[in-house]
């Protein structure tokens, strides 16, 4: 007999809502509802729409034809602050928002950088829900009843049920690795009260059934469980992953690359933190021991930025043309600070490219070729580095996410590697939260062995092999490391 689920995936550019079969061993998904989401500006500050998100959310469970249970993943680190009455305080800042450069540095310094990631492992991006929560004004804290992260607080408007998920919970810089509870004292040094966060949540809890309101309003039965699945999208991304070996990496490949290996233990050694790697709850506490990439975020903004002169190319023949174009010929480096916040991303590209002494890419293929190598050349060096902080040697790469679907990345990847690269599937985040789902309900046997054995039946991975290219790559590495800071 086939189970329905929904799952609930909303992500920095889009949201969706997934109708997702469960038959036997596999899970079929269609989807029922699409929707944009983007950051909107206000008086010199960067806000989410939570509430065209949340219309999206509630289309799109009109167009199921029933639901067994609903999950919510979503990105990290932003969050909600609520009043005593449940009812929102503010719109929610976006992560891209420069607000957290100052306090960034007063918690560092407070809490000790050391310290800080010894304690939680996560790396001090400055978009951390611990600075941020450092840049929120004090009035507004001692004002919040509770804080819930963004998929958190869709659960709540499902459910009316508070929870703080676990593997979302793991990426605010405010847990403490040991004990997977809140760290007190780095949380005074944020200036948040522990009683403002709530108890973290297990991963795979029920948090009940659908409100009266919800229920009556998309025509699901009030009996429909709202499951608390690995709501970090990117935990969700990375329990469907097909593994084929023991020895395999992962990239859930959109806006950002999330670039890592799962692990049974947290690495919190200083080599670790100087490489840039951050240790994050899995779906059945097995750590994601990652390296953030700035991913697809740069030809994502070109786009735009193409679209809005009127000149937008079609992506299709913008890929193409790229893989047509001369490899290696400019290069960047995806995690410079000036291409974090949102603009006039080709502008951006080539006044690196000048500073930098090179050949400036002028036409859209160009500037996305320099795009996509560079990418490449990035997760090259996010492999080498899992390699030597975590003490392992990785022989295959899976790639996953709506960036499984670039072919020429794949491709440029495994060359840039010298390994075999795996891509798919494509809807890993909205697979991966649905097998949590079916765990939790029991549909699918419980533990990660059983859920890849899941995600092997339900995924068909496409094979790139690296095309003997990788002396070219590691000199063009060695290039882009002797660029100007």
């Amino acid at each position: 007999m086939t189970r329905v689920l929904a799952a609930v995936d909303l992500g920095a550019s889009s949201g969706r809502v997934m109708a997702a079969a469960v038959e036997g061993n596999r899970i079929g998904l269609t989807e029922a509802a699409r929707f944009p989401n983007r950051a909107v500006e206000t008086a010199g500050r960067l806000y989410w729409d939570v509430f065209g998100l949340w219309s999206g959310v509630l289309e799109g469970l009109r167009a199921l034809d029933g639901a067994e249970a609903i999950g919510v993943d979503s990105w990290a680190v932003d969050y909600a602050l609520l009043d005593a009455d449940g009812d929102l305080l503010g719109t929610p800042v976006c992560y891209r928002d420069g607000r957290t450069r100052g306090p960034r540095e007063r918690v560092l310094e407070s809490a000790g950088a050391e310290t800080l990631y010894a304690r939680t492992g996560i790396q001090h991006q400055p978009f951390n829900t611990v600075f941020q929560l450092a840049a929120e004004r004090n009035e507004t804290l001692q004002a919040a009843d509770r804080l819930l992260l963004i998929p958190d607080l869709f659960c709540y408007w499902l459910s009316g049920a508070y929870a703080c998920e676990a593997t979302n919970a793991s990426t605010t810089g405010l847990i403490d690795q040991a004990t997977g509870t809140w760290a007190h004292e780095i949380c005074t040094a944020a200036g948040v009260r522990t009683d403002l966060l709530g108890p973290v949540t297990p991963t795979g809890t029920v948090l009940g059934g659908l409100t009266d309101a919800v229920a009556a309003d998309t025509g699901l039965g009030s009996g429909t469980k709202v499951i608390a699945t690995a709501s970090h999208d990117t935990a969700s991304a990375v329990a469907a992953v097909p593994y084929e070996t023991d020895n395999a990496a992962y990239i859930s490949c959109g806006t950002w690359s999330l670039v890592g290996t799962e692990r049974p233990t947290p690495v919190l050694t200083a080599e670790a933190r100087d490489a840039g790697f951050t240790n994050e709850r899995g779906a059945d506490g097995s750590i994601r021991f990652l390296r953030n990439v700035a991913g697809l975020w740069l030809l994502q903004e070109s786009m735009r930025a193409w679209h809005r002169s009127g000149t937008g190319p079609d992506l299709g023949d913008l890929l193409k043309e790229a893989a047509e174009a001369p490899r290696l010929r400019s290069l960047l480096d995806p995690d410079d600070p000036v291409f974090a916040e949102p603009g006039d991303m080709p502008a951006r590209v080539r006044d690196y490219c000048r500073r930098t002494g090179q050949a400036v890419p002028d036409t859209p293929a160009e500037i996305a070729a320099c795009i996509l190598d560079s990418l490449a050349l990035a997760h090259r060096r996010a492999i080498e580095g899992l390699e030597a902080a975590g003490d392992t040697e990785i022989d295959l790469i899976h790639i996953v996410g709506g960036g499984s679907n670039n072919e020429l990345l794949c491709q440029l990847t495994a060359d840039a590697t010298g390994r075999t690269v795996l891509a798919g599937p494509d809807e890993a985040t909205a697979l991966g939260n649905a097998l949590v789902q079916a765990q939790a309900l029991g549909l699918i046997a419980p533990g990660p062995v059983a859920r890849r054995e899941a995600a092997r039946a339900s995924a068909n991975p496409r094979r790139h092999t690296p095309r003997g290219t990788e002396g070219q790559w590691r000199d063009a590495a060695a290039r882009l490391r002797d660029f100007p800071g």
